[in-house]
C-alpha cells in the first residue's frame, strides 16, 4: 500500500518508520511508514527512505495511531461546591502525555463563561480543545445554574453555538436535582427537554449525564423516548445505571437503545465507571461506543489517571487492541460530527501517537475501589500534534548527547 500528497520528492519534515500502524478508519493494521510534511500526514508507506525526511525518527517495536480523542473532560478551572478546590486541569499538562490530541470540554461552562475559555484556555492550547456548552448559563462554574431552569434558555445556547461551530460541538446536561424532592421549579426532565430542544436549534447532538430517578424520571425513558438518534449517553456503567440483569446480562433496553441511535459514550470519572457493569456488559457484547475519561484534577491520581490508562482497562477486560484504538479515535471522531479526526489519512492534519504494547501484569481501580489485574498496558513514547512533536520524554526522536549536533555544543553569549 502507497499514498501520497502532492510532490513525492519534497523532502519530509518528520518521518516515523518501521512502526506498526493502526488506522481503523483506513482499514490499515500492519507495519508502515508515516510522511509527514508540514502540518499534514504526505505519506503513508510500507517503505520511506530516510534520506526523504529531514527528520526521521525509528518508531519500531512501537504501535503508531491516529493522535487519541478524549471526548469528555474538563480543562477549564471551576470550583466544586462540595470542596474549595479548582477542578478544571491544563489540558497541554495532563493530555499530551498520554497521546490526547484533541478533547472536548463537556459543559464546564455555559453561555455565561464561553469567551473566556476561549480566549484564556481554547485559543492557547497545543491541544485541540473543542466543547459542549452546557444548557445552563452557568455551566460547572456556577454550579447553582444548573439547578435552575430560568438559566437554561435553549435559543441562547443554541445561538452560540452555531456561531462558534468550529469549536462547539453540541450542548451538554448534567447534574439537575438528584435528590431534592420535585416541584414546580423543578420537573424531572426539565434540563433534558432543554438542551435536546437546544440540539435541535443548532443541528448537533446532547450529551446526557444523568441520574435515574424512577418512576417520574427513569433511564429507560431517558435512552429510548427522550433522547434522538445520535444522542450521547455519558457515564453508562456508573454504579446508577440499570445494566446488567440478575442472569448477568445487558438489559433489553440498552439494545434497543443503540439500534435506535443512541451512543453510549464511557466518561470514566471519579464516580462513574465500575467493573461489576462494563465487564459483563463487554462479555455479553455491549462495549462503549467510545472510550473517554472525564478527567479533571478530582480523578487525575485515580482511579481515572489517563486515557492510557483508561485503554489499558479496557485491554485487559479483554477488548483487542485494533477495537480499544478504533473507540479512541474513529468513533468518537465520527460521534461528535468530526470524522477528518481520528484518521492518519493523506492530507489530514497530522496529529499521531506512537505507543508501547507492554505485557506483564498490571492493576486497575474502578470508582467502587475495586481492582482488575490484567496482562497488557499502553504508555506513550512520542504525541505528534499538527505536524510538531509536543512530547518525547525519552528523547526518542533526540541524538544521543556525545553525538548532539554543533548547536548544542555552542555556549550562549554572556553580557558583560
Amino acid at each position: 500500500m502507497t499514498t501520497r500528497l502532492d510532490d513525492p520528492h519534497m523532502p519530509l519534515d518528520l518521518l516515523l518508520k518501521g512502526g506498526y500502524v493502526i488506522d481503523p478508519a483506513n482499514g490499515i493494521d500492519g507495519p508502515m511508514d508515516i510522511g509527514i510534511r508540514g502540518n499534514e500526514i504526505a505519506r503513508v508507506d510500507e517503505e520511506i527512505p530516510i534520506n526523504a525526511a529531514i527528520t526521521a525518527v525509528d518508531v519500531s517495536d512501537h504501535i503508531v495511531t491516529p493522535g487519541l480523542l478524549d471526548i469528555h473532560t474538563h480543562v477549564y478551572p471551576f470550583v466544586q461546591t462540595d470542596a474549595a478546590y479548582v477542578g478544571g486541569m491544563n489540558a497541554d499538562a495532563h493530555l499530551l502525555a498520554s497521546g490526547v490530541t484533541t478533547t472536548v470540554d463537556v459543559g464546564t461552562v455555559g453561555w455565561k463563561d464561553f469567551d473566556a475559555f476561549k480566549t484564556h484556555y481554547i485559543d492557547r492550547a497545543k491541544v485541540r480543545i473543542l466543547a459542549l456548552l452546557n444548557i445552563a448559563a452557568g455551566g460547572m462554574v456556577d454550579a447553582a445554574s444548573e439547578q435552575d431552569i430560568t438559566a437554561m434558555q435553549p435559543r441562547v445556547v443554541a445561538a452560540l453555538a452555531e456561531a462558534y461551530s468550529d469549536i462547539v460541538v453540541g450542548i451538554k446536561t448534567a447534574h439537575y436535582w438528584t435528590k431534592l424532592p420535585w416541584d414546580a421549579e423543578h420537573p424531572p426532565w426539565a434540563s433534558v427537554d432543554r438542551a435536546v430542544e437546544a440540539g435541535e436549534l443548532c443541528g448537533m447532538p446532547v450529551m446526557v449525564d444523568f441520574w435515574p430517578r424512577p418512576p417520574e424520571r427513569s433511564y429507560p425513558e431517558l435512552i429510548l423516548h427522550k433522547l434522538r438518534p445520535g444522542d450521547i449517553h455519558t457515564h453508562v456503567f456508573a454504579q446508577q445505571f440499570p445494566v446488567i440483569d440478575a442472569q448477568g446480562k445487558v438489559g433489553d433496553h440498552l439494545r434497543r437503545a443503540r439500534e435506535r441511535g443512541v451512543i453510549f459514550d464511557l466518561g470514566h470519572g471519579a464516580g462513574s465507571f465500575w467493573f461489576r457493569n462494563a465487564v459483563p456488559a463487554l462479555r455479553d457484547g455491549f462495549p462503549p461506543d467510545s472510550i473517554s475519561t472525564d478527567l479533571h484534577m478530582a480523578n487525575i491520581n485515580g482511579p481515572v489517571v489517563s486515557m492510557l490508562t483508561t485503554m489499558s482497562k479496557y485491554l485487559s477486560m479483554g477488548m483487542p487492541l485494533r477495537e480499544v484504538i478504533m473507540r479512541s479515535t474513529v468513533t468518537p471522531a465520527r460521534e461528535i460530527g468530526r470524522p477528518a479526526l481520528g484518521t492518519l489519512s493523506v492530507g489530514a492534519e497530522a496529529d499521531v501517537a506512537v505507543l508501547r504494547h507492554l505485557k506483564g501484569t498490571f492493576g486497575f481501580s474502578d470508582c467502587g475501589r475495586a481492582k482488575l489485574v490484567g496482562t497488557e498496558k499502553l504508555e506513550c513514547d512520542i504525541t505528534v500534534r499538527a505536524g510538531k512533536i509536543v512530547y518525547d520524554p525519552t528523547g526518542l526522536s533526540m541524538p544521543d548527547w556525545e553525538h548532539a549536533p554543533a548547536s548544542y555544543w555552542r555556549l550562549p553569549e554572556l553580557q558583560a
